[in-house]
């Protein structure tokens, strides 16, 4: 098992593998979503790749600011083997070599079983209030 970024070649099954960890939603189009990482730090999308298949996912990015970090997913399979963890040190790592002072993330409040992952990992909720704005609608 490995990590390495993103390859165009991966599309379908990092599409799949989102689709089966529920991360998808109907006003985010995951192949616009990749399309436009491949336009802003590519190599910043990793992939883990076990006997050939993509398993897991993080696309990760820095603004200057602080890094963050989206679609973390793992394949059901391959739970519970320490991947997640694993993608998480080399998102922090690839961030430090940049001079990132800080990482965050958005987990949605009802998923509790990954809110207790990134606990132990030692992230703790910031006091704060996420709001967007769509600029381009993917529907």
């Amino acid at each position: 098992m490995y990590i390495r970024p993103y390859q165009a070649s991966d599309e379908d099954t990092v599409i799949a593998l989102w689709n089966e960890c529920g991360l998808t939603r109907p006003w985010n189009n995951p192949h616009r979503d990749i399309a436009r990482k491949m336009t802003e730090q590519p190599e910043l999308f990793l992939v883990v790749v076990d006997q050939q298949e993509v398993v897991a996912t993080a696309m990760i990015g820095f603004d200057g600011h602080r890094g963050w970090v989206y679609y973390l997913a793992v394949a059901a399979s391959h739970r519970h083997q320490s991947i997640g963890r694993k993608l998480m040190s080399e998102a922090e790592h690839l961030l430090m070599e940049r001079g990132c002072p800080k990482i965050s993330l958005m987990v949605r409040s009802s998923n509790v079983s990954v809110i207790e992952f990134y606990r132990k990992l030692g992230y703790a909720q910031d006091d704060v209030v996420t709001l967007g704005r769509r600029l381009i609608h993917d529907t």
